[in-house]
């Protein structure tokens, strides 16, 4: 039965059939692995901070969008409202010019 090395193996003869390549500690393996992981980490924070703050804005500026629908609905029932009266005041014109 052959027993293959593991990352937590104590021993660290260097195993020749290696073609000469440094072989890698299993602390610096294990190291390594730990800065991955602590760099995904900080991404991670990295990226809900982002989403945290790209739906704060996306909320205002609904909130934004929402008041200038309410104040263009505004002005169309001004500009409505001002129609009629011009409507109706040319029509007492038109009945001055009439008689």
């Amino acid at each position: 039965m052959v027993f293959r090395k593991t990352l937590f193996d104590d021993d660290q003869i260097k195993d020749p059939s290696k073609d000469g390549k440094k072989e890698v500690k299993p602390l610096e393996k294990l190291k390594s692995f730990e800065d991955k992981i602590s760099t995904a980490i900080e991404r991670v924070k990295t990226l809900k901070e982002e989403k945290t703050l790209s739906e704060r804005k996306i909320r205002e500026l609904e909130r934004l969008l929402d008041d200038k629908s309410q104040e263009v609905e505004h002005l169309r029932s001004e500009k409505n409202a001002i129609k009629g009266q011009l409507e109706s005041l040319l029509s007492e014109l038109e009945t001055l010019e009439a008689d």
